[in-house]
């Protein structure tokens, strides 16, 4: 192919290339979500999969608890308590770390880290919504994520595939919006886990 046929079919192409990296459609159902979880006083997610527990949720602040694993963020600071060592260690966490245990962060910060495409209607355990793909936009990350929304704009569920194969995944049970959490529900209370070990990473 000589160079100017190039060049013309790059110009062809382009304009599809911009589509699939931002996709409208894909933008419009996070975008409801994403206002959905914004405008709700506090949010409580039970889910199973990869891993089952409760995620409670208001802003980026959140409370994890899977049974072995608990963890608080107020904003600034992450208290994980891990239940087999009686140890919480106390950090200010990265947003790639903060991602790894509340996955709906990824949500919140789609349009600046993930290019993402719709991929229309789906029925994941009997229930029918949409699906999105974010791709991370840091080279050298090859993971691809799916969303699931239902109807109704509530998250169904995510996956996390690597080279085509899933390395984790949930699904949720339950979702409760509008619930009134105080700000002591994202921190670590020591009276409530006297013999904890508290170990200060900061």
């Amino acid at each position: 192919m000589n160079k100017k046929l190039a060049i013309i079919w790059m110009l062809i192409l382009l304009p599809f290339c911009l589509f699939a990296q931002t996709d409208a459609r894909a933008a419009k159902v996070l975008d409801k979500v994403l206002a959905n979880m914004s405008e709700s006083s506090g949010i409580q997610i039970h889910f199973k999969g990869t891993e089952n527990g409760v995620l409670l949720l208001k802003g980026e602040r959140f409370h994890f608890n899977n049974g072995n694993i608990y963890s608080w963020y107020d904003g600034k600071t992450q208290w994980s308590y891990v239940t087999d060592t009686e140890e919480v260690n106390i950090s200010n966490p990265t947003p790639e770390e903060l991602q790894a245990i509340n996955p709906y962060l990824i949500l919140m910060r789609y349009k600046t880290d993930y290019n993402y495409t719709y991929q229309g209607n789906q029925t994941r355990n009997g229930l029918k919504g949409h699906e999105v793909i974010l791709i991370p936009k840091q080279s050298g990350n090859q993971e691809v994520i799916r969303v699931f929304v239902s109807t109704t704009n509530q998250p169904l569920g995510m996956k996390i595939e690597r080279n085509g194969k899933a390395i984790s995944e949930i699904h949720v049970t339950a979702y409760q919006t509008d619930q009134n959490f105080t700000e002591e529900t994202f921190r670590f209370n020591k009276a409530q886990y006297p013999h904890a070990e508290v170990i200060d990473l900061r």
